[in-house]
This record gives C-alpha cells, sequence and structure tokens, in this order.
C-alpha cells in the first residue's frame, strides 16, 4: 500500500482559488494525492488564483490530476466518503467524520473524500456511488463551509485519527533554578523590601516565608530568578 493512502477529490470546481486553498489545506495535514473531476477550467491548478492560494502548496498542485468522471477518479480507491450537509434518500448512512474515522483508520483502505461544486454540492448519483456520506457538525441556523474549510475540517479530522503530528515545543525547556538561586533571590526580596519600608524586620510576621513558599511553588527558571532580581536592583537602587 501507498505511504499515503488517501485521496481528495474536488468535482466541478468553479474557482482556482478554491483549488490552491484545498491543496494548501491538504498538505499543512500531510496528503497530497489530489484530483479534480470535471472542472470549469480544465487548467484551473495552473491559474495565478490557485496558485496564490495555495501559499507554498505548489508541489500538491503540480501533481493533481483532471479526469472526466467520478469513476475515473476512483480508481485504486477501496472506500469512498461524500461530504454533504444534508443525507440523500436512498444514500449511504450518514457520519460525523470523527465518529467513523476512528474504525476507518485501522481498517487498511485506500480512502477518498468527495467534496462536490461551490454552488451545487454533489450530485445525487454521486453521493450513492460512495459508501458513506460525512456531514461536519455546524450550527443548525446556519451550515455553510466554503470548499476549502471543508477540506481542511476533513483533513485534520482524518490526520488525528491516523496519528496525528507531535507538537514541537516552540524552544527548549529552560533550565530550573537550583535552591541556591531561590535562597539567593529571597534573601534579595528581603533587603529590597527592608529598603522601600514594606518590610518591618522588627516584625516581619510570615512575610517572607510566604514569598518563599511562592517562589517554590512556582518552579522558577534561572533566567526568571535573573529577571526577579534585575527588578529587585531597580527598586532597591534609586532609594538608596
Amino acid at each position: 500500500m501507498p505511504a499515503d493512502p488517501t485521496r481528495f477529490i474536488l468535482v466541478g470546481t468553479s474557482h482556482a482559488g478554491n483549488v490552491g486553498a484545498a491543496a494548501r489545506a491538504m498538505k499543512v495535514m500531510g496528503f497530497a494525492d489530489l484530483v479534480l473531476v470535471a472542472p470549469r477550467f480544465a487548467d484551473v491548478a495552473q491559474r495565478p488564483e490557485a496558485v496564490a492560494m495555495a501559499s507554498g502548496a505548489t508541489d500538491v498542485l503540480e501533481s493533481a490530476r483532471v479526469v472526466g468522471s467520478l469513476a475515473e477518479a476512483l480508481a485504486g480507491i477501496t472506500y469512498v466518503c461524500a461530504t454533504a450537509m444534508t443525507p440523500r434518500d436512498f444514500g449511504p448512512p450518514n457520519h460525523a467524520p470523527r465518529e467513523l474515522f476512528g474504525e476507518l483508520a485501522s481498517g487498511g483502505h485506500r480512502v477518498a473524500f468527495v467534496f462536490g461544486s461551490e454552488r451545487f454540492g454533489l450530485a445525487n448519483d454521486d453521493v450513492y456511488a460512495c459508501h458513506a456520506c460525512l456531514t461536519i457538525p455546524t450550527d443548525p441556523a446556519y451550515g455553510s463551509l466554503n470548499l476549502a474549510q471543508a477540506v481542511q475540517l476533513i483533513a485534520y479530522d482524518w490526520r488525528q485519527a491516523c496519528g496525528g503530528f507531535p507538537v514541537s515545543p516552540a524552544a527548549p525547556d529552560a533550565r530550573l533554578a537550583d535552591a541556591v538561586a531561590v535562597q539567593g533571590l529571597i534573601e534579595h526580596w528581603r533587603e529590597t523590601l527592608e529598603g522601600i519600608g514594606f518590610l518591618d524586620p522588627a516584625t516581619p510576621r510570615k512575610l517572607m516565608a510566604r514569598l518563599h513558599r511562592l517562589a517554590n511553588r512556582s518552579g522558577l527558571t534561572e533566567e526568571e530568578v535573573h529577571i526577579l532580581r534585575g527588578i529587585a536592583r531597580a527598586v532597591h537602587g534609586p532609594r538608596r
């Protein structure tokens, strides 16, 4: 089985920008197999609007295939999901994506997701050719999704069902301050608070104990200790 057993099929697409945006939605979720069925313009994937909206996913556009019928687009596919807002009479069972994808992802299928045109959606005959009909759960009062938005939502849920991608930390973990550094900070605070008249050394009560507990609970990093000592230095310095 190919490394990417997933195909996205756009039927009767009118706007080149939507094709480009759909390619971008696919690529950010790690998918690349795009087939266009009877688009309004045969060169839709090469049009400037498509390239602009792809925003770097031009490799998906360049490899997209244009075919004349849904049957051609489904060659090699073993499980087909239509996307539609409402179920059709005599059509396949209707599912929210997530309720179906968990089981489908472990089934070893080559899966295709079929999206209709911007204006008319999918024809009944196209829906009837599918194993399942996906309906994205939206506000019942307004369920209109742009084509590329629908592709993005389906691509995200399918990627999550297939295992997802790890979330990388934005920065390496900072080093925690050791007990000596924290104690030095507490002593610096004591000096500063006494210097500005906030702490009376004759009657300290439990202020320093509470500040020490706060520092320990915060799990301060070395950089944070430096920052807090710098603030204390700036506060105390001019008064001295």
